[in-house]
């Protein structure tokens, strides 16, 4: 764990951290993209952060990579690359700088690491772990495969490196539909998120789809009957539901997708109203660039993502602490799962 007191007074050696209405100024272009969501007092308390982790990451010779649940004063002020688990999954395989830092959970940095091997790759807090990820072991996979002989094993990578490992190939929930749909077996194992599996499941009717009795934290947590309530008083509402929601949720919304559909979905459809049934920081995270549409109604915090914060980031590249570790034996049956993805992924896409 983190010695916050520690970790706070050796920085504030280095580096003015006060809050500062002339950097605040100075970063009015970042800000610009976060002003609908964060006001001038706290763009004040973030900027000097700001302006420390974009010079440092120079100096390092980093890129950041950062999930798209990330509160918006990372998403916008210091990532370098940002997007859901695909898609950092592919940049990770780009970057050409020599320092990685991933601001997300932990098996995105595992996942960084397994692409990247001969990088160093940084998690500004490694208890930013993931209550999916954690539902499943290889001891699972295992149990499944004795469980439906012969069956592939489609693996969501909100997994541990060993879990991949395990596994035939890797999915994301953008291409979930796709990579089981090409498998040559009438039956796919799909695990960790029985939500995702069982929404899947619906989109390759051709397909048997089994699945391990996992579950997101913070997609679980809404109900169909949220939904309904919801769209009874707010009808012009356009509701929009990510695939680890549980089926009947996701049957109620006007649409379903991954993080970067739900994006260029209401990019797309620019509605006047929309709820988006995932994580909080979806909607302030996109809301700048839309500012026709009115983002209403609830959503749920992931506790896991909030623990990666500003301060943390510049911690982790002025000490270069957190770096992530994978084992070379599990990296490459690992590598070979997630790379199996990303080339199915571009087929598919071609």
């Amino acid at each position: 764990m983190l010695d916050q007191i520690a970790l706070r007074a050796e920085l504030a050696d280095h580096y003015d951290l006060a809050p500062s209405p002339d950097l605040a100024l100075a970063t009015a272009d970042l800000y610009a993209r976060v002003e609908r969501v964060v006001s001038p007092p706290d763009w004040a308390i973030h900027a000097p952060y700001v302006a420390a982790i974009n010079r440092l990451k120079k100096e390092r010779n980093a890129v950041i990579l950062a999930h798209n649940y990330m509160t918006p004063e990372i998403y916008h002020g210091v990532a370098d690359v940002v997007g859901d688990s695909l898609q950092l999954a592919i940049e990770a395989t780009r970057a050409e700088a020599d320092v990685i830092v991933q601001c997300g959970v932990h098996f995105m940095a595992e996942t960084a690491k397994i692409l990247n091997p001969a990088k160093t790759v940084l998690i500004p807090d490694m208890e930013a772990g993931c209550s999916l990820a954690e539902s499943i072991t290889p001891a699972g996979i295992a149990e499944m495969r004795a469980r439906y002989p012969g069956a592939p094993v489609v693996t969501y990578v909100n997994t541990s490196a060993a879990v991949k490992a395990a596994s035939d190939v890797c999915c994301t929930s953008s291409n979930a539909a796709q990579i089981v749909a090409a498998q040559d077996s009438d039956t796919v194992i799909m695990t960790p998120d029985k939500y995702l599996a069982q929404n899947v499941a619906r989109q390759v009717p051709h397909k048997r789809v089994v699945w391990w009795d996992g579950a997101c934290i913070v997609h679980e947590r809404f109900t169909a009957q949220d939904l309904r309530d919801f769209r009874r008083y707010n009808p012009e509402t356009r509701i929009i539901a990510h695939p680890e929601c549980p089926p009947d949720v996701v049957a109620e919304a006007d649409f379903s997708g991954s993080t970067s559909g739900i994006i260029g979905y209401v990019e797309r459809e620019r509605p006047q109203k929309a709820m988006l049934v995932t994580e909080c920081s979806m909607a302030s995270n996109i809301s700048g660039a839309l500012p026709e549409v009115d983002f209403v109604g609830p959503c749920n915090m992931c506790p896991y993502m909030k623990k990666i914060t500003l301060e943390k980031i510049l911690w982790s590249l002025h000490a270069m602490d957190g770096a992530v570790e994978v084992d070379a034996a599990i990296a490459a049956k690992a590598r070979v799962a997630v790379q199996r993805m990303i080339d199915l992924s571009r087929q598919l896409a071609g």
